[in-house]
């Protein structure tokens, strides 16, 4: 049932990926009409996370912010699997960093990075920095049930020079990776919330107490490599631009959760400049802590 489903879906991923950014865009217009007017996704949860936010000060603020949202979605949704029919070229001409030095000159020090990002922007073109830097770059992520579609995600990551790693064998293939003084980069989605746990951390995510991942921490600590963050911003539909800035060169140097601490506070500060990025359909403050009355 598998490999039927997958035999069926991949025809379609091809001709999306093969479509003229015009034509992608004006399927998006059609998507976002069926998702969000029609189907309706998850949309209690997402004007549930936007009122909890309190970004918009009134309901009809509130309102936009979700339109545009979602229409953002299905941008960002056609956005990714185009990716197989983008060249290098037009990867880099839509996909630009800001300050391409700046992990260069972590490469001229022979330091592999650790890379913090949330789901704000196109994070997933982010796996084309191997076209910015000597670094070879990794995501971390969690297997598709769907052996075939597995594979077929880290063929279309990989068209972009970028591999991706189970988070169950990161710390064995990172380690073998220092030891081979490989020059890499790690991506770490770090805005996930982290299972219900009473060892979790908590903090404050736009007023509200709630777990936050601190795994991009914890192993830079322990491998002793520099933690930095990348900022996605769109410039124009299709268009983005990323701008990196360090967290901690030495983590070690820094208390525990200030790395991760850091990156909240930035990546709030992100999210208020332009709300309509950001995830909202992830049940962010699922987990928070009730407020004392």
């Amino acid at each position: 049932m598998k490999r039927l489903i997958y035999i069926i879906t991949v025809p379609f991923l091809l001709l999306i990926s093969w479509m003229p950014f015009w034509l992608l865009y004006a399927f998006s217009n059609i998507l976002y009409y069926l998702l969000y007017r029609v189907a309706g996704y998850r949309k209690k949860v997402v004007r549930n996370n936007i009122k909890l936010s309190g970004i918009a000060k009134t309901n009809k603020g509130a309102l936009a912010i979700e339109r545009k949202f979602y229409r953002y979605l299905c941008d960002l949704f056609l956005e990714m699997i185009k990716v197989r029919g983008m060249s290098k070229k037009t990867m880099m001409r839509r996909f630009k960093i800001t300050n391409p030095s700046f992990l260069k000159d972590y490469a001229n020090e022979n330091k592999s990075v650790f890379v913090m990002t949330g789901h704000h922007g196109n994070f997933e073109w982010l796996l084309s920095l191997g076209h910015h830097t000597p670094h070879t770059p990794h995501g971390i992520y969690a297997p598709l049930q769907n052996p075939y579609f597995d594979t077929y995600l880290k063929k279309v990551r990989s068209i972009h020079g970028s591999y991706l790693i189970s988070r169950k064998k990161f710390r064995e293939r990172f380690t073998n990776m220092q030891h081979n003084k490989e020059l890499t980069i790690i991506g770490f989605a770090a805005d996930q919330s982290p299972q219900n746990k009473k060892k979790n951390y908590f903090r404050t995510f736009f007023g509200h107490e709630v777990p936050v991942f601190t795994g991009a921490e914890r192993l830079g600590k322990r491998f002793d490599v520099p933690v930095v963050m990348a900022k996605i911003k769109r410039v124009k539909r299709g268009y983005y631009e990323t701008t990196f800035n360090v967290l901690a060169d030495k983590p070690n140097s820094l208390p525990n959760y200030a790395i991760t601490d850091m990156f909240y506070e930035q990546l709030e500060a992100l999210i208020k400049e332009d709300p309509a990025l950001y995830f909202w359909t992830h049940n962010r403050f699922k987990l928070m802590r009730q407020k004392q009355q």
